[in-house]
């Protein structure tokens, strides 16, 4: 790992977004990192900083079920930028959903690295952090 890599958080549970960042510092693995309550937010963040890479997450941690805009929204519209984006960004799906339906949804979708169902294992941020 070169620099403190960015970690974005994309969910709707202030709680879980919080919990997620408190287990990184638990396990001491050092992250910038910022977060979104929904999919609309990021993806502006994201199109205002199209060409900073310095600015853009290495990871986003995504939430399917939000208000506004769903990870599966929030992915058909990263699609459309993702080619002008020159940065490589890592997204885990995370989600509470173990329907069958949602996971293989996640796992047709070539942008998406891997599915975990929530919470977030040690063991997953461990593997998240280890290709970084």
């Amino acid at each position: 790992m070169k620099s403190t890599p960015k970690i974005c958080i994309i969910d709707d549970d202030y709680i879980y977004r919080y919990t997620v960042v408190k287990k990184m510092e638990t396990m001491h693995l050092a992250a910038n990192t910022m977060d979104f309550e929904d999919g609309e937010v990021a993806l502006a963040f994201i199109l205002k900083n199209l060409n900073i890479d310095s600015e853009l997450p290495d990871v986003i941690f995504l939430d399917i079920d939000m208000p506004v805009m769903d990870g599966f929204q929030f992915m058909k519209e990263f699609s459309k930028i993702e080619n002008q984006i020159s940065k490589k960004i890592s997204i885990y799906m995370i989600s509470s959903s173990l329907d069958p339906i949602d996971i293989e949804r996640a796992k047709k979708i070539d942008s998406i690295s891997d599915y975990f169902v929530k919470p977030i294992k040690a063991e997953q941020l461990q593997s998240v952090f280890s290709v970084l």
